[in-house]
C-alpha cells in the first residue's frame, strides 16, 4: 500500500470518527433542551403580572415577580409556606429515615450469611420492581384501619422502607466494606453495633447519600401518596398544595400567576439540595481507610 493510500484512509478514518462523535453530542443538545426550556419558561412565566401572563411573548421577560411573591405570601394567611414547609419535613425526615433504614438492611444482607439471605433479596428486588402507584390503596386502607389516615404519620411510615435503597447499599456495602477490616476490628474487641456505625456507615456514605437524594427528591415530588392519605389542607405538601391552586384557577385565572410562582420556588430547594451534596459523590472514602 502507498503512502498515498494509508493518507487517504487515515483521513477517511478520522472524518468519520469527527461525524460520529457529533452524533451523541447533537442528542444530548436535544435532551438538555428538552429538560431547560421548560424550567425557563416558569423562570420567565414567574415574572409576569396577571396582564402579562397571556398577553406577551412567552420568552418575554415581565415586570410582576415580586407582586407575585407579594400575592403568593399573602394567599390564605401564607399557606404556601407551610406548604413548603410540610414538604420539607416529609421528604428531609422520611428521606433521612429511610437511609438508616437501608444502611442496616443492606449492610446485613450484603456482609453477613445467614439462612434466608437470598430469598430476602430476591424479595426486595421484586419490591423494586412494584410501581408506587400500586401500593397507594393497599396503604391508605391499612393505615386508616391503624387510625393514622390524614395524619402526618400517613406520610411518612410509607417513605421509610425503599427496596431501591435496600438493594443499592447492599450492593455498596459488599464492594466497598472489606471483610479483613471488619475482622481486625472484632479481633480488636469491637462489637458490632461498633463496626457498623464506626466503620461501615462512613465507608458506605457516598451510597447513603444517594438513597437519600432519591428518596428526598422522590417523596418531594410525590403526589399520588399525598392525594390518598391527607383531607386537610394544612397537611399538604407542595406539590398537592399547588395541584388544589392549580384547579381553583379554572374560576379564578388570577391564581394561575400564584402556581407559577410557586413551581419555580418548588424547584429551588431541590437545586440547592444537589448543589449541596454533589461533593460526596467524588469522595472516595474506601481507599483512604484501607491504605490506612
Amino acid at each position: 500500500m502507498t503512502p498515498l493510500t494509508l493518507t487517504a484512509d487515515a483521513t477517511g478514518k478520522a472524518g468519520k470518527v469527527r461525524r460520529t462523535a457529533w452524533v451523541p453530542t447533537i442528542v444530548l443538545l436535544l435532551g438538555a433542551l428538552y429538560c431547560l426550556v421548560p424550567i425557563a419558561w416558569v423562570v420567565i412565566a414567574a415574572t409576569k403580572d396577571r396582564s402579562e401572563l397571556f398577553s406577551t411573548f412567552t420568552f418575554a421577560p415581565g415586570s410582576g415577580f415580586l407582586q407575585n411573591l407579594s400575592d403568593l405570601t399573602d394567599y390564605r394567611d401564607g399557606i404556601f409556606w407551610r406548604w413548603m414547609a410540610n414538604s420539607a419535613f416529609y421528604a428531609g425526615f422520611g428521606a433521612l429515615l429511610s437511609a438508616a433504614v437501608s444502611a442496616a438492611g443492606g449492610y446485613a444482607l450484603g456482609r453477613f450469611a445467614f439462612r434466608g439471605r437470598e430469598a430476602i433479596f430476591k424479595m426486595i428486588l421484586a419490591g423494586v420492581l412494584v410501581p408506587s402507584i400500586v401500593l397507594a390503596v393497599p396503604q391508605y386502607l391499612l393505615l386508616s384501619k391503624l387510625g393514622m389516615a390524614d395524619s402526618y404519620w400517613s406520610m411518612l411510615l410509607p417513605s421509610i422502607l425503599s427496596p431501591y435503597g435496600v438493594y443499592l447499599v447492599r450492593i455498596y456495602a459488599a464492594a466497598s466494606v472489606p471483610a479483613e477490616l471488619m475482622e481486625a476490628a472484632r479481633m480488636d474487641g469491637a462489637s458490632e453495633w461498633r463496626i457498623f456505625s464506626r466503620i461501615a456507615v462512613p465507608m458506605m456514605m457516598p451510597g447513603l447519600i444517594t438513597v437519600f437524594l432519591f428518596q428526598f427528591v422522590g417523596i418531594w415530588n410525590n403526589f399520588l401518596l399525598p392525594y390518598v392519605m391527607l383531607a386537610d389542607d394544612e397537611k399538604f405538601p407542595i406539590t398537592l398544595g399547588l395541584y388544589t391552586l392549580l384547579a381553583q384557577g379554572a374560576s379564578q385565572p388570577a391564581l394561575y400567576t400564584l402556581v407559577i410562582t410557586g413551581c419555580l420556588l418548588a424547584v429551588l430547594p431541590l437545586i440547592g439540595l444537589f448543589l449541596v451534596i454533589q461533593r460526596f459523590w467524588s469522595l472516595d472514602l474506601l481507599s483512604g481507610s484501607v491504605k490506612a
